[in-house]
């Protein structure tokens, strides 16, 4: 049988803030999400990219793992990872096997039999709660609220580590309210460990231009510190 291919954007070789410790990072391609804070659009189509074998990606990781002392490993970020659960597993097998803790970065949009699986060899998963109800989940990142909440109940069924993010942006979700019920859904399950809130950025606007596509969060204003300061006093999970 031929050896699973993926198709990625790009690596980051020493990456520390996607999760424990320093990292190698896979950013996988496609996407079937619309995000309007995307950072990453070059990596929304399933067409684009390089591709890659099992073998081949595991001789990144190998090189690297000297950097990856007792916490560090592999995260498989996106575009959405779950697009491509089957190949995620049998690379997490072969990390697995090799004592090298997995992690993937996700908006849990999807779940089915192949995610199912993959889950079985993740250690960690950074799972974005963009949203705290479905009327802004529908309009600002494709797809109901309920996906990423299901998606969080199989972590919790099979006792996987989790840590919610959502990106703050003004106007949008930078409210009490919402940070207080994106609290709310981290306390209620005991396999999320940790809770971030991460200011809205444009640094990937000028990636929008060249592709020659707008930014539909180009007309909000970058998030102050001050704010996420401010908010994060309502989160109760806050130490990794």
């Amino acid at each position: 049988m031929a050896e699973l291919t993926c198709r990625y954007s790009s690596v980051q070789t020493m990456g520390t803030l996607d999760g424990p410790g320093v990292r190698f990072i896979l950013f996988l391609q496609g996407c079937p999400l619309h995000c309007g804070y995307c950072h990453n659009p070059e990596t929304r189509a399933f067409d684009g990219g390089k591709t890659a074998t099992v073998t081949e990606i595991m001789a990144m990781v190998s090189r690297c793992r000297g950097y990856f002392g007792k916490k560090g490993g592999i995260t498989v970020s996106g575009g959405e990872p779950l697009m491509q659960a089957k190949f995620i597993t049998e690379l997490f097998k072969e990390c697995k096997k090799a004592g090298i803790h997995t992690c993937i970065d996700t908006s849990g949009c999807i779940l089915n039999e192949d995610i199912d699986e993959m889950l079985d060899y993740t250690d960690l998963c950074l799972l974005d709660i963009k949203m705290t109800n479905d009327k802004d989940y529908k309009e600002y990142i494709g797809c109901d609220m309920s996906a990423p909440l299901k998606f969080l109940e199989r972590t919790f069924q099979k006792n996987i580590s989790v840590w919610l993010r959502q990106v703050i942006v003004k106007g949008v979700n930078d409210s009490e309210e919402n940070v207080k019920l994106f609290n709310d859904i981290a306390e209620k399950y005991d396999n999320v460990t940790y809770t971030e809130l991460l200011p809205f950025r444009k640094l990937c606007e000028s990636k929008y231009e060249e592709m020659n596509i707008p930014f539909p969060f180009g007309k909000f204003p970058e998030t102050d510190k001050a704010v996420i300061g401010k908010l994060t006093a309502f989160l109760t999970k806050t130490n990794k």
